[in-house]
């Protein structure tokens, strides 16, 4: 059941997919200082299956239907957003451990407008606009210049991961945004995706359980599972019902700028001007997207069939 009183806050989907973002934005910084030495990997998988579990208890609390997700308009969509989670969530650890917090982070989700922008595109015929254009551009700019002054390693294969992973968040998107607009309970389609999405790393989860058990990875967990995912996801899910699947792809790049702003503050790493400018295009363009309003895009229960049967329902 959605929280239909809250679709009548204006922009308040634009402030729930955001808030999903800055908790995002701790997961590479946090990993970093908590410094486990963890497989990436493991890591990831166990940070999906604990936040899973989670949002399945809850389902379960709330007696969610749970015979919505095996119909054929759902089931596709549920698969595919629990493939590239799993995917998404290892390689984004990998390239952590690779390339540091940073750089992975701002790789990965300065990729991902563009590819939940261009999916949303092909799949729902989502009307992109001049607003996301420009918006984009100017937070994908200050991704950039947030990484130029950076002193992180650069590593060929964690990057081609952080890539890889920026284009599963794409795809995480626009299946997430197919999944809003049926009659299911999200809370149960996101521990499904999630739970899932976990399972496909889990031989390797298995091989490094024993060093996953230890009080500093056992916290480390908690947050990650906890609060950067079972909260984070129902946060992202929930404003992604109001808002398009373009549109909250740019706004994600809040994660990358959080990133940056506790590398500052907890990782003491140093603000230069290029950076400071960065984080003023990223910023501005956060804003623009946020702010300005464009032409809702068809709604994607019937692309096909537009528009005597589709759905009067805002996006």
């Amino acid at each position: 059941m959605r929280p239909q009183r809250l679709g009548s806050i204006r922009g308040a989907g634009s402030i729930l997919v955001l808030a999903a973002a800055v908790l995002w934005g701790t997961v590479g910084p946090v990993q970093v200082w908590a410094d486990t030495g963890d497989d990436p990997v493991a890591l990831g998988s166990a940070r999906i299956l604990i936040g899973g579990l989670a949002l399945a208890l809850l389902a379960v609390v709330s007696r969610a239907r749970l015979r919505p997700l095996l119909t054929p308009k759902v089931w596709p969509w549920l698969l595919l957003a629990a493939v590239a989670t799993g995917i998404y969530q290892a390689g984004f650890m990998f390239s952590v451990e690779r390339t540091g917090a940073a750089l992975a982070t701002a790789v990965a989700l300065g990729v991902a407008p563009a590819a939940t922008g261009l999916f949303a595109r092909l799949v729902d015929r989502d009307s992109l606009g001049l607003p996301w254009l420009l918006g984009t551009l100017a937070a994908v700019a200050g991704c950039v210049l947030l990484l130029a002054p950076g002193t992180s390693r650069v590593d060929a294969a964690g990057i081609s991961f952080g890539i890889v992973s920026g284009i599963c968040y794409g795809i995480y998107t626009v299946a997430a945004k197919r999944l809003t607009t049926h009659q299911v309970s999200m809370p149960a389609a996101v521990a499904v995706t999630l739970i899932v999405g976990g399972l496909i790393f889990s031989p390797v989860l298995v091989g490094n359980f024993g060093d996953l058990v230890d009080p500093g990875s056992v916290a480390l967990l908690l947050w990650l599972g906890l609060i950067a995912t079972a909260a984070a996801y129902m946060l992202f899910v929930v404003g992604l019902d109001r808002v398009s699947a373009s549109t909250a792809g740019t706004l994600s790049l809040a994660e990358p700028l959080v990133a940056a702003v506790l590398g500052l503050l907890v990782l003491g790493e140093a603000l230069t001007v290029v950076s400071g400018l960065g984080m003023a295009l990223l910023l501005s363009g956060l804003v623009i997207v946020s702010v300005v309003r464009t032409k809702p895009a068809p709604a994607p229960d019937e692309p096909l069939r537009m528009p005597r049967s589709a759905p009067a329902r805002p996006h």
